[in-house]
Protein backbone atom coordinates (compact mmCIF):
# COMPACT_ATOMS: atom_id res chain seq x y z
CA UNK A 1 0.00 0.00 0.00
CA UNK A 2 1.32 3.21 -1.30
CA UNK A 3 1.90 6.12 1.40
CA UNK A 4 -0.92 8.55 0.14
CA UNK A 5 -3.52 5.37 0.48
CA UNK A 6 -2.44 4.51 3.95
CA UNK A 7 -2.74 8.12 5.40
CA UNK A 8 -6.50 8.35 3.75
CA UNK A 9 -7.34 4.62 5.37
CA UNK A 10 -5.91 5.81 8.86
CA UNK A 11 -7.47 8.96 8.59
CA UNK A 12 -10.98 8.23 7.27
CA UNK A 13 -10.99 5.28 10.36
CA UNK A 14 -10.05 7.35 12.75
CA UNK A 15 -11.88 10.40 11.80
CA UNK A 16 -15.18 7.72 11.72
CA UNK A 17 -14.56 6.54 14.81
CA UNK A 18 -13.78 10.16 16.30
CA UNK A 19 -17.43 11.48 15.04
CA UNK A 20 -18.77 8.22 15.96
CA UNK A 21 -18.57 9.13 19.52
CA UNK A 22 -19.12 12.71 19.18
CA UNK A 23 -22.58 11.72 17.00
CA UNK A 24 -23.38 8.94 20.07
CA UNK A 25 -24.00 12.58 22.30
CA UNK A 26 -25.60 15.00 19.82
CA UNK A 27 -29.02 13.81 20.22
CA UNK A 28 -28.81 13.14 24.30
CA UNK A 29 -27.13 16.39 25.42
CA UNK A 30 -29.66 18.88 24.79
CA UNK A 31 -31.76 16.91 27.46
CA UNK A 32 -28.63 15.97 29.90
CA UNK A 33 -28.24 19.84 29.58
CA UNK A 34 -32.19 20.48 30.73
CA UNK A 35 -31.21 18.02 33.00
CA UNK A 36 -29.18 20.04 34.79
CA UNK A 37 -31.69 22.90 34.43
CA UNK A 38 -30.77 24.69 31.37
CA UNK A 39 -32.65 27.10 30.13
CA UNK A 40 -32.79 27.91 26.14
CA UNK A 41 -30.34 30.49 26.31
CA UNK A 42 -28.19 27.81 28.32
CA UNK A 43 -28.18 25.49 26.42
CA UNK A 44 -27.21 28.15 23.38
CA UNK A 45 -24.48 28.81 25.70
CA UNK A 46 -23.24 25.60 26.30
CA UNK A 47 -23.57 24.59 22.47
CA UNK A 48 -21.52 27.49 21.44
CA UNK A 49 -18.79 27.65 23.97
CA UNK A 50 -17.76 24.47 21.63
CA UNK A 51 -17.78 26.11 18.62
CA UNK A 52 -16.01 28.96 20.52
CA UNK A 53 -13.04 27.47 21.49
CA UNK A 54 -12.41 25.63 17.86
CA UNK A 55 -12.70 28.90 16.28
CA UNK A 56 -10.28 30.91 18.78
CA UNK A 57 -7.82 27.71 18.57
CA UNK A 58 -8.61 26.21 14.61
CA UNK A 59 -6.64 29.10 12.66
CA UNK A 60 -3.40 28.97 15.20
CA UNK A 61 -3.32 25.25 14.64
CA UNK A 62 -4.06 25.68 11.60
CA UNK A 63 -0.75 28.04 10.84
CA UNK A 64 0.93 25.51 13.02
CA UNK A 65 0.23 22.40 10.88
CA UNK A 66 1.19 24.12 7.93
CA UNK A 67 4.59 24.70 9.12
CA UNK A 68 5.37 21.81 11.39
CA UNK A 69 3.05 19.13 10.52
CA UNK A 70 -0.12 17.17 10.97
CA UNK A 71 0.43 14.31 12.87
CA UNK A 72 1.58 15.19 16.70
CA UNK A 73 -1.56 17.57 16.21
CA UNK A 74 -3.88 15.08 15.00
CA UNK A 75 -2.83 12.97 18.35
CA UNK A 76 -3.06 15.14 20.65
CA UNK A 77 -6.31 15.78 20.16
CA UNK A 78 -7.50 12.25 19.51
CA UNK A 79 -6.07 11.80 22.77
CA UNK A 80 -7.60 14.86 24.56
CA UNK A 81 -11.07 13.68 22.88
CA UNK A 82 -11.03 10.74 25.00
CA UNK A 83 -10.26 12.26 28.44
CA UNK A 84 -12.71 15.08 28.10
CA UNK A 85 -15.35 12.35 26.94
CA UNK A 86 -15.06 10.88 30.31
CA UNK A 87 -15.21 14.47 31.88
CA UNK A 88 -19.02 14.73 30.84
CA UNK A 89 -19.80 11.86 33.55
CA UNK A 90 -18.14 14.23 36.34
CA UNK A 91 -20.27 17.67 35.14
CA UNK A 92 -23.09 18.15 37.88
CA UNK A 93 -24.30 21.76 36.90
CA UNK A 94 -24.04 24.23 33.43
CA UNK A 95 -21.43 25.64 34.55
CA UNK A 96 -19.08 22.55 34.84
CA UNK A 97 -20.40 21.42 31.67
CA UNK A 98 -20.12 24.68 30.12
CA UNK A 99 -16.32 24.17 30.83
CA UNK A 100 -16.18 20.80 29.34
CA UNK A 101 -17.83 21.71 26.14
CA UNK A 102 -14.99 24.46 25.70
CA UNK A 103 -12.37 22.23 25.95
CA UNK A 104 -13.80 19.59 24.07
CA UNK A 105 -14.08 22.21 21.30
CA UNK A 106 -9.92 22.91 21.63
CA UNK A 107 -9.86 18.79 21.23
CA UNK A 108 -12.00 19.13 18.12
CA UNK A 109 -10.34 22.01 16.51
CA UNK A 110 -7.18 19.79 16.49
CA UNK A 111 -8.71 16.69 14.64
CA UNK A 112 -10.96 17.24 11.72
CA UNK A 113 -9.40 20.32 10.03
CA UNK A 114 -6.21 18.79 10.83
CA UNK A 115 -7.09 16.23 8.86
CA UNK A 116 -9.48 17.54 6.57
CA UNK A 117 -5.77 19.57 5.49
CA UNK A 118 -4.03 15.92 5.68
CA UNK A 119 -6.41 15.21 2.70
CA UNK A 120 -6.11 18.14 0.96
CA UNK A 121 -2.68 17.63 0.56
CA UNK A 122 -3.83 14.50 -1.04
CA UNK A 123 -5.91 16.04 -3.82
CA UNK A 124 -5.12 16.19 -7.52
CA UNK A 125 -6.00 19.63 -9.17
CA UNK A 126 -9.30 18.87 -10.99
CA UNK A 127 -10.71 16.10 -8.41
CA UNK A 128 -10.75 17.90 -5.09
CA UNK A 129 -14.91 17.28 -4.82
CA UNK A 130 -14.17 13.80 -5.48
CA UNK A 131 -11.09 13.60 -2.36
CA UNK A 132 -12.68 15.65 -0.06
CA UNK A 133 -16.58 14.22 -0.91
CA UNK A 134 -15.33 10.87 -0.11
CA UNK A 135 -13.61 11.52 3.08
CA UNK A 136 -16.26 13.73 3.97
CA UNK A 137 -18.20 10.20 4.02
CA UNK A 138 -15.81 9.28 7.27
CA UNK A 139 -17.72 12.50 9.50
CA UNK A 140 -21.21 12.13 7.88
CA UNK A 141 -21.49 8.49 8.57
CA UNK A 142 -20.07 8.40 12.43
CA UNK A 143 -22.09 11.21 13.20
CA UNK A 144 -25.71 9.30 10.88
CA UNK A 145 -24.85 6.05 13.09
CA UNK A 146 -23.96 7.11 16.23
CA UNK A 147 -27.56 9.33 17.43
CA UNK A 148 -29.00 5.56 16.77
CA UNK A 149 -26.20 3.91 18.77
CA UNK A 150 -26.59 6.96 21.56
CA UNK A 151 -30.19 5.97 21.92
CA UNK A 152 -29.77 2.22 22.21
CA UNK A 153 -27.29 3.08 24.73
CA UNK A 154 -29.39 5.44 26.60
CA UNK A 155 -31.95 2.16 26.79
CA UNK A 156 -30.30 0.00 27.77
CA UNK A 157 -27.54 0.60 30.04
CA UNK A 158 -28.22 4.59 30.95
CA UNK A 159 -26.46 7.90 29.84
CA UNK A 160 -23.07 7.55 31.90
CA UNK A 161 -22.35 5.05 29.28
CA UNK A 162 -22.82 7.01 26.49
CA UNK A 163 -19.71 8.78 27.75
CA UNK A 164 -18.05 5.72 27.77
CA UNK A 165 -18.39 4.74 24.74
CA UNK A 166 -17.63 8.23 23.42
CA UNK A 167 -13.99 7.49 25.04
CA UNK A 168 -13.11 4.24 24.27
CA UNK A 169 -13.74 4.88 20.29
CA UNK A 170 -11.65 8.20 20.90
CA UNK A 171 -9.07 6.26 22.65
CA UNK A 172 -9.19 3.68 19.78
CA UNK A 173 -8.46 6.70 17.45
CA UNK A 174 -5.51 8.11 18.90
CA UNK A 175 -4.19 4.72 19.25
CA UNK A 176 -5.03 3.92 15.21
CA UNK A 177 -3.10 7.17 14.37
CA UNK A 178 -0.18 6.49 16.67
CA UNK A 179 0.57 3.75 15.30
CA UNK A 180 -0.27 3.58 11.49
CA UNK A 181 -0.44 7.48 10.65
CA UNK A 182 2.79 8.48 8.63
CA UNK A 183 3.92 12.31 8.92
CA UNK A 184 3.73 14.46 5.71
CA UNK A 185 6.26 14.78 4.09
CA UNK A 186 8.46 18.24 4.95
CA UNK A 187 7.08 20.98 2.50
CA UNK A 188 4.43 19.17 1.18
CA UNK A 189 1.71 20.68 3.75
CA UNK A 190 2.41 24.31 3.60
CA UNK A 191 2.56 26.99 0.62
CA UNK A 192 5.53 26.59 -2.24
CA UNK A 193 7.75 29.12 -0.73
CA UNK A 194 7.39 27.68 2.86
CA UNK A 195 6.13 30.80 4.17
CA UNK A 196 1.91 30.32 4.76
CA UNK A 197 0.05 33.73 4.01
CA UNK A 198 -0.77 36.00 7.42
CA UNK A 199 -4.54 35.59 7.84
CA UNK A 200 -4.83 39.41 7.31
CA UNK A 201 -4.70 38.19 3.54
CA UNK A 202 -7.01 35.53 3.11
CA UNK A 203 -9.96 37.97 2.34
CA UNK A 204 -7.88 39.32 -0.83
CA UNK A 205 -8.69 35.65 -2.83
CA UNK A 206 -12.34 36.22 -4.03
CA UNK A 207 -13.04 32.48 -3.84
CA UNK A 208 -12.14 32.94 0.01
CA UNK A 209 -14.42 35.92 0.10
CA UNK A 210 -17.44 34.48 -0.79
CA UNK A 211 -16.32 31.22 0.81
CA UNK A 212 -16.59 33.05 4.10
CA UNK A 213 -19.42 34.74 3.74
CA UNK A 214 -21.84 31.76 3.10
CA UNK A 215 -20.14 29.85 5.32
CA UNK A 216 -20.55 32.23 8.01
CA UNK A 217 -24.61 33.16 7.15
CA UNK A 218 -25.28 29.50 5.89
CA UNK A 219 -24.22 28.24 10.00
CA UNK A 220 -26.19 30.81 11.36
CA UNK A 221 -29.42 28.95 9.59
CA UNK A 222 -28.41 25.51 9.98
CA UNK A 223 -26.73 25.83 13.70
CA UNK A 224 -29.18 25.29 15.92
CA UNK A 225 -30.78 22.56 14.17
CA UNK A 226 -28.68 19.89 15.92
CA UNK A 227 -29.45 21.80 19.29
CA UNK A 228 -33.40 22.01 18.91
CA UNK A 229 -34.45 19.43 17.37
CA UNK A 230 -33.95 17.08 20.26
CA UNK A 231 -35.99 19.81 22.01
CA UNK A 232 -38.42 20.11 19.75
CA UNK A 233 -39.17 16.32 19.18
CA UNK A 234 -40.87 15.53 22.19
CA UNK A 235 -43.40 18.74 21.53
CA UNK A 236 -45.10 16.18 18.34
CA UNK A 237 -44.82 13.47 20.68
CA UNK A 238 -41.51 11.84 19.28
CA UNK A 239 -39.37 9.76 21.57
CA UNK A 240 -35.55 10.04 21.89
CA UNK A 241 -35.00 7.30 19.89
CA UNK A 242 -36.90 9.05 16.89
CA UNK A 243 -35.22 11.70 17.58
CA UNK A 244 -31.83 9.96 16.88
CA UNK A 245 -33.36 8.21 13.69
CA UNK A 246 -34.69 11.44 12.24
CA UNK A 247 -30.69 13.33 13.10
CA UNK A 248 -29.13 10.18 11.74
CA UNK A 249 -30.92 10.17 8.25
CA UNK A 250 -29.87 13.79 7.73
CA UNK A 251 -26.36 12.35 8.06
CA UNK A 252 -26.48 8.92 6.34
CA UNK A 253 -27.87 11.37 3.35
CA UNK A 254 -24.67 13.11 3.42
CA UNK A 255 -22.84 10.40 3.23
CA UNK A 256 -24.39 8.46 1.15
CA UNK A 257 -24.11 11.00 -1.49
CA UNK A 258 -20.74 12.15 -0.69
CA UNK A 259 -19.23 10.44 -3.53
CA UNK A 260 -21.57 11.39 -6.56
CA UNK A 261 -21.90 14.52 -5.45
CA UNK A 262 -18.05 14.87 -5.34
CA UNK A 263 -17.86 13.83 -9.69
CA UNK A 264 -20.49 16.23 -10.46
CA UNK A 265 -18.81 18.75 -8.59
CA UNK A 266 -15.68 18.27 -10.60
CA UNK A 267 -17.35 18.60 -13.90
CA UNK A 268 -19.64 20.83 -12.92
CA UNK A 269 -21.12 24.60 -11.49
CA UNK A 270 -19.45 24.90 -8.13
CA UNK A 271 -21.68 27.94 -7.69
CA UNK A 272 -24.69 27.15 -8.55
CA UNK A 273 -24.32 23.33 -6.87
CA UNK A 274 -23.90 25.72 -3.83
CA UNK A 275 -26.78 28.15 -4.33
CA UNK A 276 -29.19 24.90 -5.50
CA UNK A 277 -28.00 23.13 -1.79
CA UNK A 278 -28.62 25.96 0.39
CA UNK A 279 -32.23 26.63 -0.94
CA UNK A 280 -33.29 23.01 -0.50
CA UNK A 281 -31.86 23.39 2.92
CA UNK A 282 -33.52 26.79 3.59
CA UNK A 283 -36.88 25.73 2.36
CA UNK A 284 -36.39 22.48 4.72
CA UNK A 285 -35.77 24.79 7.70
CA UNK A 286 -39.19 26.45 7.30
CA UNK A 287 -41.20 23.05 6.83
CA UNK A 288 -40.01 21.92 10.42
CA UNK A 289 -42.79 24.12 12.69
CA UNK A 290 -45.55 22.13 10.21
CA UNK A 291 -44.28 18.65 11.05
CA UNK A 292 -46.90 17.55 13.50
CA UNK A 293 -45.86 13.81 14.01
CA UNK A 294 -42.47 11.92 13.11
CA UNK A 295 -42.80 11.06 9.07
CA UNK A 296 -43.36 14.99 8.20
CA UNK A 297 -40.25 15.94 10.66
CA UNK A 298 -38.10 13.10 8.88
CA UNK A 299 -38.58 14.26 5.61
CA UNK A 300 -37.89 18.04 6.21
CA UNK A 301 -34.77 16.79 8.00
CA UNK A 302 -33.99 14.52 5.47
CA UNK A 303 -34.14 17.29 2.60
CA UNK A 304 -31.60 18.90 4.70
CA UNK A 305 -29.43 16.41 4.46
CA UNK A 306 -29.63 16.51 0.54
CA UNK A 307 -29.45 19.80 0.47
CA UNK A 308 -26.15 19.73 2.51
CA UNK A 309 -24.92 16.73 -0.06
CA UNK A 310 -25.40 19.16 -2.84
CA UNK A 311 -23.36 22.09 -1.25
CA UNK A 312 -20.59 20.45 0.65
CA UNK A 313 -18.58 18.82 -2.29
CA UNK A 314 -18.14 21.92 -3.82
CA UNK A 315 -17.19 23.99 -0.78
CA UNK A 316 -14.94 22.11 0.08
CA UNK A 317 -13.75 22.05 -3.63
CA UNK A 318 -13.25 25.93 -3.81
CA UNK A 319 -11.74 25.80 0.11
CA UNK A 320 -9.02 23.18 -1.30
CA UNK A 321 -8.38 25.29 -4.54
CA UNK A 322 -7.83 28.49 -2.18
CA UNK A 323 -5.20 26.17 0.06
CA UNK A 324 -2.88 25.88 -2.96
CA UNK A 325 -1.83 29.63 -2.46
CA UNK A 326 -2.68 30.83 1.80
CA UNK A 327 -1.39 26.79 2.64
CA UNK A 328 -3.98 23.85 3.20
CA UNK A 329 -4.09 24.44 7.47
CA UNK A 330 -5.16 27.88 6.66
CA UNK A 331 -7.45 27.83 4.69
CA UNK A 332 -9.32 24.36 5.93
CA UNK A 333 -8.93 26.24 9.68
CA UNK A 334 -10.27 29.89 8.26
CA UNK A 335 -13.55 27.79 6.93
CA UNK A 336 -14.08 26.07 10.08
CA UNK A 337 -13.30 28.82 12.13
CA UNK A 338 -15.83 31.12 10.27
CA UNK A 339 -18.53 28.10 10.30
CA UNK A 340 -17.41 27.81 14.26
CA UNK A 341 -18.45 31.59 14.89
CA UNK A 342 -21.47 30.75 13.25
CA UNK A 343 -22.19 27.89 15.21
CA UNK A 344 -21.35 30.24 18.30
CA UNK A 345 -24.16 32.92 17.25
CA UNK A 346 -26.85 30.33 16.28
CA UNK A 347 -27.45 28.20 19.22
CA UNK A 348 -27.78 31.62 20.94
CA UNK A 349 -30.03 33.57 18.81
CA UNK A 350 -31.85 30.13 18.90
CA UNK A 351 -32.26 30.03 22.52
CA UNK A 352 -33.26 33.81 22.83
CA UNK A 353 -35.98 32.79 20.29
CA UNK A 354 -37.24 29.97 22.27
CA UNK A 355 -37.30 31.50 25.37
CA UNK A 356 -39.15 34.92 24.06
CA UNK A 357 -41.29 34.29 21.16
CA UNK A 358 -41.25 30.03 20.46
CA UNK A 359 -39.38 26.96 19.19
CA UNK A 360 -41.10 27.31 15.95
CA UNK A 361 -39.31 30.74 15.84
CA UNK A 362 -36.05 29.02 15.84
CA UNK A 363 -36.72 27.34 12.38
CA UNK A 364 -37.90 30.11 11.01
CA UNK A 365 -35.79 32.73 11.38
CA UNK A 366 -32.80 30.17 10.49
CA UNK A 367 -34.93 29.50 7.40
CA UNK A 368 -34.80 33.03 6.55
CA UNK A 369 -31.01 33.69 7.28
CA UNK A 370 -29.86 30.68 4.96
CA UNK A 371 -31.73 32.06 1.98
CA UNK A 372 -30.01 35.45 3.11
CA UNK A 373 -26.55 33.78 2.68
CA UNK A 374 -27.59 32.02 -0.16
CA UNK A 375 -28.42 35.10 -2.27
CA UNK A 376 -25.43 36.81 -0.46
CA UNK A 377 -22.93 34.30 -1.81
CA UNK A 378 -24.50 33.99 -5.40
CA UNK A 379 -24.11 38.19 -5.84
CA UNK A 380 -19.91 37.62 -4.07
CA UNK A 381 -19.54 34.83 -6.68
CA UNK A 382 -20.72 36.69 -9.78
CA UNK A 383 -18.88 39.79 -8.89
CA UNK A 384 -15.61 37.92 -8.37
CA UNK A 385 -15.73 36.13 -11.48
CA UNK A 386 -16.36 39.61 -13.61
CA UNK A 387 -13.46 41.16 -11.75
CA UNK A 388 -11.08 37.82 -12.69
CA UNK A 389 -12.69 38.37 -16.53
CA UNK A 390 -11.88 41.78 -16.67
CA UNK A 391 -8.58 41.57 -15.54
CA UNK A 392 -7.60 38.43 -18.14
CA UNK A 393 -9.03 40.67 -20.69
CA UNK A 394 -5.45 42.16 -22.73
CA UNK A 395 -5.09 45.46 -22.68
CA UNK A 396 -4.39 47.69 -26.09
CA UNK A 397 -1.29 46.55 -27.41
Amino acid sequence: MNTAKRIYNVLFISVFATMLGLGVVSPLLPIYAENLGATGIWLGIIFSSFALSRSIFMPIIGRVSDRRGRKWIILIGMFAYAVMSLAYVIADSVYSLTAVRFVHGVASAMVVPIAMAYIADLSERGKEGSHMGNFSISMFLGMGVGPLLGGFLNDAFGLDSVFYVMAALSAFATLLVGISLPEAKPGSFTVADGKPVPMSSILALPSMRGIIVFTFISALGRGGMMVFIPVFGPLIAITPFEVGIVLSMNTFLMALLQVPMGRITDTGNKVALIVTGSTIIAIALVAIPFSGSFWPLLAATSMIGVGSAVQQPAIMALTVDAGRTIGMGTSMGAYNTVFGIGMIIAPLVGGIFMDFVGIDAVFYVAGAISLLGTGVFAVLMRRSARQGAARDVPGPG
